[in-house]
């Protein structure tokens, strides 16, 4: 799946008008666009939209998301009264959301709602019994030691495989674990710190609990040094590797598969993709290294750490106080309902998704998304078809390709159905886990069966979007469908810039360096010339150095290869978006508007998207993690790359925002 974070697209509806969007007001008028276009469009909104105490970042986006929440607060506060004439999915989300909101019972219980699994843990006696914990542990949503669960068959994508995968790490990446400058040292001894107060908490001596986080340490380490790392595994070829169940023990003998397997309940399967063999080398060494009691402790943190957003508030602020506060630099935990009805949202999000679009995403809006989302479409069919670097063999592939992509809006046509789901009003953590233990039987029940081409993998009310290359398809959830992103307020030129270049960033990813390795049935397969590959990948070698020179923070550089695809879907979407205006523009001279000619207001709108502060710990973070460049990259590369732009601007040579060379590949 490949997510377009926080790049919301169109709106129509209840919500249309509920939010602000593009305005002048927010510019700053004193900066010269040609030097620094992002404060010139964003500088004012910038100087009076501070950070949130409880946000790490601040956008415009991030407004719009929490707008949703209050809807969606709305939503379950109704549901949330105890009334004989609530529905079923009234009575899953409201007893959910109650549950979660009631704070006094969250404290009294402490830790007892985990003490079942706990004393399970502890009684473990051999490295044998590790397989029986994991297999209570994974569907409860406990991420250790590794990831199993099930995906299209990347050369057979009509089918779903068995996949298992790197994981167990605690932090955020596995460079947190190997890097040796004074800020990664200096991270790690806070997350050891971390480690030792939460087993204090869950009874462990202090002294004893000082040991044991190190041991947590030394496993994850271990773990991270057999991972894949991140500009790694955009390569799909790296992540491919199909295998017999018996492949899978002979890499990793220390560990009973067969018995995992068993206990899951999957369906029978004898082959499964193994994404990152070399992992499970690793992962064979730990068990085959640590003590039966290291490796009980590293369990014990992993089911605190899974379950600390619904433990007692000991628990919830040290949490915090790591994961928010020192990683992102919040500096106080968001509101109790907000983390509530992201929680409603994570584990039973088809239900709440269903009570939203009925309220605020009208069945006629799929219809008008789809026409401007077509129309893109038709902008990059000319696109393929009018470059100079690409031989018509391979051109007719990729225009293959393009008319097979599907589209996806708003909501699923089917919802899923959480009959099955046992919520209890009062039981925050057993509903969570319920939940949980019910989405991951559901995914695994697909091994063996085809593919689903209409599963969402995002709820309606998220705000974001996604092309997923092993589908071929474009998902907009309803929840982005609204301003700023889409105003019926606004003129053309502003909707093309924002929701245009959001289309043409979806369907561009179809043609990136990891979407070009897929074909149109969503298999990964070579329909390149070996000319033409060459051809792409000296363009997005351009790419590669231009963001790797952008620095979000201190000294912190972009990774370009990390930012590749979504580098090259950001120039890509714009430069299809301005293709569309200027075809409805139909060579006519366009009034000004606000003092802005078209193409002015096309370059604003999409500017006034990405909108933002960002807390210095969240910059830097995100530099090492987030495939996705900051918002001020994203708006500087992309306009600094189209001579429309410095055309639109009068720009000239040798300022900012005229690169030389200017990258461009689609």
């Amino acid at each position: 799946m490949r997510a377009l974070l926080f790049f919301p697209l169109f709106a129509v509806g209840v919500l249309a008008q509920s939010g602000p969007g593009f305005s002048t007001s927010n510019m700053d008028m004193t900066a010269n666009p040609c030097l620094d276009f992002y404060q010139y469009a964003c500088g004012t909104w910038m100087a009076n939209n501070p950070i949130p105490p409880d946000q790490s970042r601040w956008g415009t986006f991030d407004a719009l998301a929490d707008r949703n929440r209050a809807v969606l607060r709305g939503i379950l506060e109704k549901a949330s009264v105890d009334d004989a004439k609530r529905s079923a999915v009234e009575q899953k989300i409201g007893d959910f959301y109650a549950s979660c909101m009631d704070e006094s019972t969250i404290d009294q219980l402490g830790t007892k709602p985990l003490e079942p699994e706990l004393k399970r843990i502890d009684a473990i006696a051999s490295k044998g019994q590790i397989a029986d914990e994991l297999v209570r542990l994974h569907p409860m949503g406990v991420g250790a030691l590794f990831n199993f669960s099930s995906t299209p068959d990347a050369k057979n994508s009509t089918q779903m495989i068995a996949d298992a995968d790197q994981g167990g790490l605690g932090l955020p990446d596995r460079d947190y674990y190997l890097k040796q400058d004074p800020k990664s040292v200096k991270l790690r001894d806070q997350y050891v710190a971390h480690v030792e107060t939460m087993l204090e908490l869950a009874g462990e001596s202090p002294a004893q609990a000082a040991a044991d986080s190190k041991a947590v340490l030394r496993i994850e380490t271990e773990l991270a040094k057999g991972s894949l790392d991140r500009v790694a595994r955009r390569d799909p070829n790296q992540t491919y590797h199909k295998m017999s169940v018996k492949d899978l023990q002979a890499l990793a003998p220390g560990f009973d598969w067969p018995k995992y397997f068993a206990g899951l309940g999957t369906p029978s399967f004898v082959d499964l993709n193994v994404s990152a063999p070399d992992f499970f080398k690793a992962l064979d060494a730990v068990l085959k290294d640590t003590s039966v009691a290291d490796l009980k402790v590293y369990l014990r943190w992993h089911l605190l750490h899974a379950e600390a957003p619904l433990l007692a508030k000991p628990f919830l602020d040290s949490n915090f106080q790591f994961f928010g506060k020192t990683l992102t630099g919040a500096t106080e935990l968001k509101p109790r309902w907000k983390r509530c009805v992201d929680a409603t949202d994570d584990d039973l999000g088809f239900a709440l998704g269903q009570k939203y679009v009925e309220q605020a995403f009208p069945p006629e809006a799929k219809a008008r998304v789809l026409s401007m989302v077509h129309e893109i479409e038709t902008m990059l069919g000319q696109d393929i078809q009018s470059l100079d670097w690409m031989t018509p063999a391979t051109k007719q592939q990729a225009l293959v390709k393009l008319k097979a992509v599907t589209n996806k809006i708003g909501y699923p046509d089917q919802w899923r159905d959480y009959s099955s789901v046992k919520i209890v009003r009062g039981e925050a953590v057993g509903n969570d886990e319920r939940a949980t233990e019910f989405e991951v039987h559901r995914v695994l029940n697909k091994i063996g069966t085809p593919v689903d081409p209409g599963e969402w993998n995002m709820t309606p009310p998220t705000v974001n979007a996604y092309y997923s290359p092993l589908h071929n398809n474009i998902n907009f959830p309803a929840g982005i469908l609204q301003p700023p992103f889409f105003d019926n307020r606004m003129d053309a030129a502003v909707n093309y810039g924002a929701i245009g270049s959001v289309m043409g960033h979806e369907l561009t990813h179809g043609f990136d360096d990891q979407g070009r390795q897929f074909d149109g049935q969503g298999n990964l397969r070579n329909w390149w010339t070996p000319e033409d590959a060459t051809e792409f990948e000296k363009r997005a070698e351009c790419f590669i150095k231009e963001y790797s020179a952008f620095t979000p923070v201190d000294d912190v550089h972009l990774n370009g290869k990390l930012t590749l695809g979504e580098n090259t879907a950001d120039n890509g979407g714009v430069h299809l978006a301005f293709m569309a205006l200027m075809k409805s523009m139909d060579g006519k001279p366009q009034p000004k508007i606000d003092g802005f000619t078209p193409q002015q207001r096309f370059f604003l709108g999409y500017a006034q998207v990405w909108c933002q502060n960002v807390r210095p710990e969240a910059a830097r973070m995100r530099a090492q993690i987030d495939p996705h460049s900051d918002g001020r990259d994203r708006v500087n590369g992309v306009v600094g790359n189209m001579p429309e732009f410095g055309e639109a601007f009068a720009c000239h040579a040798g300022q900012s925002m005229i690169h030389a060379p200017a990258c461009r590949v689609w």
